[in-house]
């Protein structure tokens, strides 16, 4: 086989040899008759393991397959998939490192205006549903090419869901994209024993064993023994039976201790089988030191793609996280298990970025979907899996949770004394209350604050309501306030006046007008106006989306509140707000509807003037004198609101949840489930965004 000569690092000229065929003429330029494999993306070509296409094509060409990408094609017609020619063992298709529906759409429905996973930004370069309409072009060109379907949209549709964009429940998409085998989660190990089982001449219709993927039958008696979730039929017709399966599917989610699941979907019975082992550290290094050349195609010339300035100076240190909060997809797609790169593999490929021309001596990020999650929750894990409904910090941390940051903290001080790197910086976010429950925690944040911090740190809240936060399943409000102090105390000890950038959500289920309210007193309290409003908006594959669309918590089969109602969530977006001129009447009707009018006026506790009146709110008089819950948090070093709003987005990487949106066009936290930087780090178009 005809082998790719490495990229290199010292030059900014890539050719189109340095890159995995695109066009007929690469493959005659290499030799080749035919592919073995042909991926099909609904992303920009990038060669960069930010983008999951990469990862795929690059991992199976280190084991000896021919293979080329079909980037973003033309779907109106099969004339860009048939460009390269039917390839020899299959065809792996992805919509990309989003949701397809989710990078077409911003909250409410709206058409997106800038797509930042394609060239220049440009929208219109994916269908919706690209999974689904990518296929049938394919059957019409091959009816009876092997064909695989994977990446994050294919994992987290892979049952029985419910669409936010159709406002109904569908099929799993293997049944509608009529694809022969779905690969879920990250999926090197699939991917690895697929193509090693088809080369060897075995049918794909008989591959029916590998963990981490899903197949569908015609045949009862190929279920064996397995876990019967409610048929499609029942979860369509009733919303507490969607949520019972909803509970159900989520529990088997674990390598370990996880078991086979099969769903009735009409004419085909889906079979789900248990995911696939978490990637060994030797093999996350051996991923992450392929030969990619970290740029667009060139093809693309200068227009560059969007996505990739977020994360170019950025370093995956794992997968996977513990958190588990209720809207985000990455527990279901990377997994509750930590799977972590050598500090020898970091430190190489932090080594290799000095030697890129356009570097100027800053490393961004050195995280992943958690920055500070770069161990197994606890021991037991690896013999045993996560625990069975039982989450790792939800409601409080577990007494058996190895809270350790010592070794992130060493890697990170390895990382900067690299000669050539000036700063190191951690973007994708930290998981405040696990620095809370690590007795050395004070140390981390210190050092943090005094290396690692841009002038800004983001952590996610989310609420401040207990009943909202339980729904969320994330960290009491007490935990919140008691980070804020602990780090502003620790910049004022280091003589720094850094700012925290928090997230906060409107709309999630549970939370009615009264706990929006809560939370915009909250923000009024701790002196923070984020200039972000996040929207919940529910993408399959999340607890939140099942509590939105059934009504249900799918743990606790308890009734839940779900704001739908279009002014309803206007308000609540409003209050996030509130101190915003164009926000007064919705806060005002707010906060009418509630019989709060002690809220409207010029004292130093209300959210919004009276009606007409344009003088600013909230200003103290001058001898005014300060509540209890202010003093706490106002001094000297309160956060400086001007700055807040001059935020920039959250980086464009690993660390988002799948079902938020913003009010920025990139909508940084889309698949937060998967902040769209969780995608475009560490999702896998072919089974394959933010820490919270």
């Amino acid at each position: 086989m005809a082998r790719r000569r490495p990229s290199r690092f010292d030059s900014a000229v890539t050719v189109r040899r340095d890159f995995l065929p695109t066009t007929r003429e690469d493959l005659d330029e290499r030799g080749w008759r035919e592919l073995d494999f042909l991926c099909i993306t609904g992303d920009a070509y990038v060669d960069h393991p930010s983008f999951g296409h990469a990862i795929v094509s690059r991992f199976l060409e280190s084991l000896g397959y021919r293979v080329g990408i079909v980037a973003q094609p033309d779907w109106r017609s099969t004339d860009d998939f048939a460009r390269m020619g039917r390839p020899r063992l299959a065809v792996l298709v992805s919509a990309g490192n989003l949701d397809s529906m989710l990078s077409n759409y911003a909250s409410r429905g709206k058409k997106r205006r800038k797509d930042v996973y394609s060239p220049g930004g440009r929208c219109g370069m994916r269908p919706d549903r690209a999974t689904i309409v990518y296929c049938n072009r394919v059957r019409e060109l091959w009816k009876d090419v092997p064909l695989v379907i994977g990446g994050i949209e294919a994992s987290l549709r892979r049952i029985a869901h419910y669409d936010y964009w159709s406002d109904d429940v569908r099929r799993s998409i293997l049944v509608d994209s009529r694809a022969d085998l779905l690969t879920y989660g990250m999926s090197e190990n699939q991917l690895e024993e697929l193509a090693s089982r088809l080369a060897n001449d075995e049918a794909l219709s008989k591959i029916r064993d590998i963990r981490g993927t899903c197949w569908r039958t015609h045949d009862k008696k190929e279920l064996g023994d397995a876990i019967e979730l409610p048929s499609f039929e029942a979860v369509r017709t009733d919303k507490k039976t969607f949520a019972e399966a909803f509970g159900l599917f989520y529990l088997e989610q674990d390598p370990v201790r996880g078991r086979r699941l099969v769903q009735d979907q009409g004419a085909w019975t889906l079979v789900h089988n248990p995911p696939a082992a978490p990637l060994t550290e030797e093999k996350m290094d051996r991923i992450y030191a392929l030969p990619y050349t970290r740029r667009p195609h060139p093809s693309y010339k200068d227009k560059g793609v969007p996505a990739l300035s977020e994360v170019l100076f950025s370093i995956t240190s794992h997968r996977g996280c513990f958190g588990e909060c209720a809207f985000c997809a990455i527990s279901s797609h990377q997994g509750r298990v930590i799977q972590a790169r050598s500090s020898k593999s970091i430190l190489l490929e932090a080594e290799q970025m000095t030697r890129n021309p356009d570097f100027k001596g800053y490393i961004h990020d050195v995280g992943g979907p958690t920055a500070n999650f770069r161990r197994r929750a606890c021991d037991g894990q690896a013999a045993h899996g996560a625990c069975r409904g039982k989450s790792c910090l939800y409601p409080k941390p577990c007494r058996e949770l190895k809270s350790d940051h010592g070794g992130y903290l060493s890697l990170l001080r390895r990382v900067r004394q690299i000669p050539g790197v000036k700063k190191v910086f951690v973007r994708s976010g930290i998981r405040y209350d696990y620095i809370l429950a690590d007795p050395r925690g004070n140390a981390f944040l210190e050092e943090l604050c005094a290396h690692h911090v841009s002038g800004q740190l983001k952590i996610a809240p989310e609420h401040a309501s207990a009943k909202v936060l339980s729904h969320m399943r994330k960290s009491s409000r007490t935990s919140t306030e008691k980070f804020i102090r602990a780090y502003r105390k620790t910049n004022k000890k280091l003589g720094k006046k850094q700012f925290l950038v928090p997230y906060f959500m409107s709309s999630h289920p549970g939370c009615g007008l009264p706990e929006a309210l809560e939370l915009a007193e909250f923000i009024r309290d701790i002196g923070i106006r984020p200039e972000q409003a996040q929207e919940f908006t529910p993408t399959p594959g999340t607890a939140s989306t099942c509590m939105y669309h059934s009504g249900y918590d799918p743990f606790t089969g308890e009734a839940v509140y779900v704001p739908k109602e279009h002014e309803e969530r206007a308000m609540q977006r409003a209050l996030l707000q509130y101190w915003m001129p164009e926000n007064h009447d919705l806060v005002r009707k707010a906060l009418h509807t509630l019989g709060r009018t002690d809220l409207i006026g010029h004292a130093p506790k209300c959210l919004v003037p009276p009606h007409d009146d344009v003088r600013s709110v909230g200003k103290r008089p001058r001898n005014a004198r300060v509540s209890k819950s202010e003093r706490k948090f106002r001094g000297r070093d309160e956060i400086d609101r001007q700055a807040l709003q001059k935020t920039p987005p959250p980086p464009h990487r690993d660390n988002v949840h799948p079902n938020v949106t913003t009010s920025h066009p990139q909508n940084a936290r889309d698949n937060r489930g998967f902040d769209s930087r969780v995608y475009a780090k560490n999702s896998l178009p072919t089974g394959g965004n933010r820490g919270d």
